[in-house]
């Protein structure tokens, strides 16, 4: 912004005294310049109208604008801005009665300003003039929208009027007034299309009891079914919102399922057990332990099973023990070829039982998450911390 946008340390009311230049001494000022193409000027207010085209009609409460006047009582930091009468006019021949007789000028900007100063009877106000941005009617509303979009209280409603003004002014060409506002057609068309709403449908859009995102959806129902009420949309925002509660409890549930303790871990392979001196395999193909304090104690053990099973199941016999040192040791014989029918069958591989938790597929948990990429995104936003997250990564990549 230009130096001559803001008020300098001469800002204040009574600090210095600002008189507009004749039309020939500003151009001849501009010419050598002394002065920018528009400069600060002091104007009375009941020479400036407020602008019919301004799509604003909330300024706060009779206190903010008591206080805003007394504020600008001291000190304007910002001024207003302006167009000539004659600039105005020339957009909207047909307004001369709306703006009166008396107005030499039209307000652009800062009408929350000239109400306020008005309501705390200040007569003057720091104005720029600014005739470079009425050369369209276009170009005006334009300027309009910039100025009032990053307002808080400039509502939905009211923006919506805005645009539908800026896409007369633009002949009706959506695409024109998409590409000045940075938005795509669809956007402007489902702004404007709230308009249409019935009144008591736009005043809680207005003041924030209805969400954008619902008023949409009952514009586009408006649309299709004109016979719709008042009570009859009413009812649709609230089926809305139930359908959206709903959905939100499949995320969470979707959530816990992606959680780390729910999710069943892969069944380990059974591990070889090496041979040792510490498990004996009596014929019944029982297990024994043998260490102390647990299971069977060693002479137990020793004492039933007088036989051990060698690696191809073929009893072998007992090796003598300590107490039997002394007693004759038989012969070794060899081993008798048993009949098919009476030789031990090999032991069976005991495979572990099938985790009755079925494990969901990566599919099936990003399809529970939500319907479109934005939705599953939120959804892990909404429930997941950085561990989760990296927690969750590691569950997806092992089950792809």
């Amino acid at each position: 912004m230009k130096a001559a946008d803001r008020l300098g340390p001469g800002g204040a009311f009574g600090a210095i005294s600002r008189t507009p230049r004749s039309e020939r001494g500003r151009a001849k000022a501009q010419a050598e310049g002394a002065i920018p193409d528009y400069e600060i000027q002091r104007l009375p207010l009941n020479r400036v109208a407020l602008c019919p085209m301004n799509p604003r009609r909330y300024y706060g409460t009779e206190e903010q604008r008591e206080a805003l006047g007394q504020s600008l009582a001291k000190k304007q930091t910002t001024a207003c801005v302006a167009v000539t009468r004659a600039a105005y006019l020339a957009l909207w021949p047909n307004h001369v009665r709306l703006i009166g007789e008396e107005a030499e000028f039209v307000l652009l900007n800062g009408e929350r300003r000239h109400r306020s100063a008005s309501q705390v009877g200040l007569e003057v106000l720091d104005f720029v003039v600014r005739d470079d941005l009425a050369t369209s009617p276009a170009d005006f509303m334009d300027y309009l929208m910039a100025e009032n979009e990053d307002r808080e209280d400039f509502n939905i409603i009211e923006r919506a009027m805005g645009l539908e003004q800026l896409l007369k002014a633009c002949d009706g060409n959506a695409a024109e007034v998409a590409r000045r506002r940075g938005r795509d057609r669809s956007w402007v068309g489902n702004q404007i299309l709230l308009l249409t709403l019935p009144s008591a449908i736009q005043d809680r859009l207005a003041t924030g009891e209805m969400a954008e995102r619902y008023g949409r959806r009952l514009a586009r129902a408006y649309k299709d079914d004109k016979s719709l009420t008042t009570d009859g949309l009413l009812a649709l925002e609230e089926q809305l919102k139930e359908e959206e509660r709903a959905k939100r409890i499949a995320q969470r549930d979707a959530l816990k399922m992606l959680s780390a303790d729910n999710i069943p871990a892969p069944a380990a392979r059974p591990a070889v057990a090496e041979p040792s001196q510490a498990s004996v395999l009596s014929a019944d193909n029982t297990t024994h332990e043998t260490e102390p304090g647990r299971g069977v104690a060693p002479a137990a053990v020793a004492a039933s099973a007088p036989e051990m099973l060698s690696a191809d199941n073929t009893g072998r016999p007992a090796a003598p023990r300590d107490e039997d040192a002394g007693a004759p040791v038989p012969d070794r014989q060899e081993p008798v070829d048993r009949p098919a029918e009476t030789q031990q069958a090999p032991l069976p591989r005991q495979t572990p039982a099938p985790d009755p938790t079925p494990v969901p597929t990566a599919r099936q948990l990003v399809q529970a998450l939500g319907a479109t990429v934005d939705e599953q995104a939120a959804t892990l936003r909404a429930g997941l911390d950085s561990d989760g997250f990296l927690a969750l990564v590691e569950v997806l990549h092992a089950h792809v």
